[in-house]
């Protein structure tokens, strides 16, 4: 596992490797199929899930009752710390994206893996606080900017988080379909796709079916860090 590009972010890809191979053993392996639900927003259960390999998605019920697409999850990651730090009910909904491959740990096995290594447990509270920061800029640029400005955003940290380098540019490795990308942006769908129009026409992106690259990641910071038009 150590030669696994896990997402710079995430926890496998900030310990050192005798303890990210103590964490990959600890726990039971589980497999889930594409679609299948990892973790249930209400739900009372208290164990973390890290995730191996395959993409989680994380929603929760909105006020109209629907579902918002909070964020996405990938191998190299823990979901489910929340409650198995405090305990509290599931804050959030995790589904399968895909097939997904993660270690299984009981509450306990977690404090106990935390408690041996507090490098882990320092780590643990920069990813809890990375997930903060990236719920509250999502927050601020739903009042603070407009749509074009919000897809560089969330486009931009996307690559820096999930990108991986390529012959023509940085390659967002989160199989996102443009509504789940419109949820994350909180913006109707059409408006998203002339947004992601306007990215293409400028030679900054490439789009696919679920795939996309950033063939200038310099200009789409300078535009995600821009007042809009």
């Amino acid at each position: 596992m150590g030669s696994q590009p896990w997402p710079v972010n995430g926890l496998l890809a900030t310990l050192s490797p005798a303890t990210r191979d103590e964490l990959l053993a600890l726990g039971t392996r589980r497999q889930y199929r594409p679609g299948q639900v990892l973790l249930r927003e209400g739900e009372l259960s208290t164990h973390v899930l890290l995730l191996v390999q395959g993409c989680v998605k994380i929603t929760a019920t909105a006020p109209n009752g629907g579902l918002a697409l909070l964020a996405i999850r990938m191998g190299g990651e823990i979901i489910g710390e929340l409650a198995g730090l405090d305990g509290q009910p599931r804050s959030a909904t995790a589904t399968a994206a895909g097939t997904v491959r993660a270690r299984v740990m009981p509450q306990t096995t977690f404090h106990n893996f935390l408690t041996r290594h507090p490098d882990a447990a320092l780590a643990v509270g920069r990813t809890v606080g990375a997930k903060l920061r990236w719920a509250t800029r999502r927050r601020v640029d739903f009042s603070g900017y407009d749509v074009p400005v919000r897809v560089a955003r969330v486009l931009a940290e996307l690559a820096g988080a999930y990108g991986e380098r390529t012959g023509s540019g940085v390659e967002i490795r989160v199989p996102l379909t443009q509504p789940e990308l419109a949820a994350l942006v909180g913006a109707a769908e059409p408006t998203v796709h002339k947004a992601l129009a306007k990215l293409r026409r400028r030679g900054l992106i490439v789009t696919g079916y679920r795939q996309m690259t950033v063939l200038d990641l310099a200009e789409l910071r300078a535009t995600a860090d821009s007042a809009g038009e």
